[in-house]
């Protein structure tokens, strides 16, 4: 199935964003984990949180009590609410689902992956 990632903009330091991700093509997605990482320029692509059948969330340090995920199964849409956003958060940011919603989510080797929408942070 597609993920489309949309959301991403300019912002200043201490603004807040919300990422959306629409998947297509998906049945029961209440089955499967989903997950939000980023890639910030001249960086590798890092995990930053994700949420999984039992709707149990996890996040990096680096984003903990700042970014929310959460789901709405009925539109397929998996969304992260971003707040107090830092010139350091400055990064394309991706979504990706699984099918292995059980499974610890942080490490799944992701299935399915959307093209990504870019977040400044920058005044």
């Amino acid at each position: 199935f597609q993920l489309q990632a949309s959301g991403g903009g300019l912002v200043p330091p201490g603004n807040s964003l919300r990422l959306s991700c629409a998947l297509s093509g998906v049945n029961n997605l209440d089955y499967h984990a989903l997950a939000w990482f980023r890639q910030a320029p001249g960086k590798e692509r890092d995990w930053v949180s994700c949420i999984n059948s039992a709707d149990s969330t996890l996040y990096s340090d680096s984003v903990k009590g700042r970014f929310t995920i959460s789901r709405d199964n009925a539109r397929n849409t998996v969304y992260l609410q971003m707040n107090d956003l830092r010139p350091e958060d400055t990064a394309v940011y991706y979504c990706a689902a699984d099918r292995r919603g059980g499974s610890y989510c942080p490490i799944i080797p992701y299935e399915y992956w959307g093209q990504g929408t870019l977040v400044t942070v920058s005044s």
